[in-house]
């Protein structure tokens, strides 16, 4: 049975109990995932260093594939409370006191022992993703007594969020730089640090990483309203964005996430950094095999935004149809993306100022107009950073590209990028060479034929570190020609 067309736009899956099995993940990249995410937050290091070998494998037989870490990042929870749970009804006194157990039948302790000393009168408290919300109305030495303002049970170990507090938490916990260092020694693509406040987080964790010999790229993940305010300079720093909408929801108001999210992608697209989408994208389909309509609507309108990549969380990781759900995603992405044919390709040159050479800005940008122009099947990018075939991407023209590189990281890291195939084994010079392969691996995939044309964007080292030349080739059938 031929494997199903591959959508533009990226899908990240989360590697959980339902799909940890090589037979599961190889099925999971056949239906149309491109990176796997690690969450840290759950499972063992063993477990995701065995992960990572089955990931590794099967890269050898189905295509260069990337894998993320993500970070658990300073999260505040719960601790034990009596009898597991806590129903909080409205107008309800509660009191966060200092401890890892809770003793009385009103009150809270957390995993943060400063909480105590950060919270102020008025601020806000949210329990369990937002389902349950308290106000402070008093606070000493060690008791905040706060009033419960939406009724719900909590349970021990749910998250704790404080929406516009300032908290003096670390960028990154004990755990996290075990992590990161356990992420470079794997040899990882991308890792995504939760939680960003600032861009100085994003640095402490590429030092961390290049500290321990890793380039892995770093995801900086949007869920704190602190972040919004410096959303610049993250961005700027960061070599990718994640819009993570869960904790988001709970940290500003929810009527606003939409809004938020665009703007986010909006910005991502300015300064030519890759952006993901996340969090209950198809939740539904954790145990149902069809999504809702909004659902739907919701991931259509994240590709339509600009999004590189849309995640997949519960629903790969503990869902009963995790392949299900990865073969939907790639559905409504094919579904959505022939929008793009009729828009005119974005031109983020001058406000992408810095993320590649001037030159290769206006070459990738006539490389795409001319590719639409002459109805080209195919777009060509040598690079060897990634860069140039991120910025192809993010001007959305329609033709495909393929990206081929001298570096395997570098083609593992293109399955980030949106429209960007990673093609093994090419040559990225000479010219010749490399659109003879090209040719080849074209006809006999049944992608290209005889007569088709194909730009390919290339360097010739006239100008330093650019891309300064635009080929426009027609392909022969080397398969006959011999050639």
């Amino acid at each position: 049975m031929p494997t199903q067309p591959r959508a533009r736009t990226k899908i990240v899956a989360t590697v959980g109990p339902a799909c940890r099995s090589p037979q599961k993940l190889a099925e999971l990249v056949e239906a149309g995932v491109d990176v796997f995410r690690l969450n840290m937050a759950f499972g063992s290091r063993e477990q995701h260093r065995e992960t990572v070998g089955h990931i590794r494998d099967i890269s050898t037989r189905l295509g260069p594939l990337a894998v993320l870490v993500d970070l658990a990042g300073p999260k505040i929870r719960l601790g034990e409370l009596p009898g597991g749970q806590l129903l909080c009804h409205a107008e309800m006194i509660v009191k966060i006191v200092r401890g890892e157990t809770a003793r009385g039948h009103d009150e809270l302790v957390t995993n943060y022992a400063a909480l105590i000393d950060d919270l102020a009168v008025g601020d806000r408290v949210a329990l369990a993703d937002g389902c349950v919300t308290l106000l402070v109305e008093e606070t000493s030495a060690d008791v905040v007594t706060c009033r419960v303002t939406q009724a719900g049970q909590v349970r021990s170990g749910q998250g704790v969020n404080l929406p516009g507090a300032r908290l003096k938490l670390p960028a990154m916990a004990d755990k996290d730089h075990e992590d990161a260092q356990w992420a470079a020694e794997a040899g990882v693509d991308f890792v995504s640090l939760s939680f960003v406040r600032s861009d100085d987080d994003v640095r402490q964790l590429k030092e961390c990483l290049n500290s321990h010999g890793s380039s892995a790229h770093v995801i900086a993940k949007i869920e704190r309203h602190e972040a919004l305010s410096r959303l610049d300079e993250i961005i700027k720093a960061a070599d990718g964005v994640m819009v993570a909408r869960g904790d988001l929801g709970v940290e500003t108001d929810v009527a606003e996430i939409a809004v938020v999210q665009k703007r986010i992608v909006e910005l991502c697209s300015r300064h030519a950094k890759p952006v993901i989408v996340a969090t209950q994208m198809l939740d539904s389909m954790q145990q149902s095999l069809r999504p809702t309509r909004a659902e739907v609507a919701d991931v259509s309108n994240a590709i339509l935004d600009g999004a590189d990549a849309c995640m997949l969380s519960a629903e790969t990781a503990v869902g009963q149809h995790p392949v299900a759900a990865v073969r939907m995603m790639n559905r409504i992405a094919l579904a959505t993306e022939p929008l793009f044919r009729d828009r005119v390709p974005k031109q983020h040159g001058e406000r992408a100022a810095g993320a590649v050479h001037a030159v290769t800005q206006a070459v990738v940008g006539g490389a795409v107009q001319i590719a639409a122009e002459l109805d080209a099947k195919l777009i060509v990018v040598a690079t060897r950073s990634g860069a140039t075939a991120l910025a192809v991407g993010k001007q959305r023209g329609f033709p495909p590209v393929v990206g081929v590189s001298d570096s395997e990281t570098t083609l593992r890291r293109l399955n980030l990028y949106w429209g960007v195939t990673p093609l093994s084994g090419a040559p990225i010079e000479p010219r010749a060479e490399l659109l003879r392969f090209v040719d080849r691996w074209g006809c006999h995939d049944g992608i290209l034929a005889a007569g088709d044309r194909v730009v390919a964007i290339v360097g010739t080292g006239l100008v330093d570190e650019a891309h300064n030349v635009i080929y426009v080739h027609e392909v022969v059938d080397r398969r006959t020609a011999g050639a």
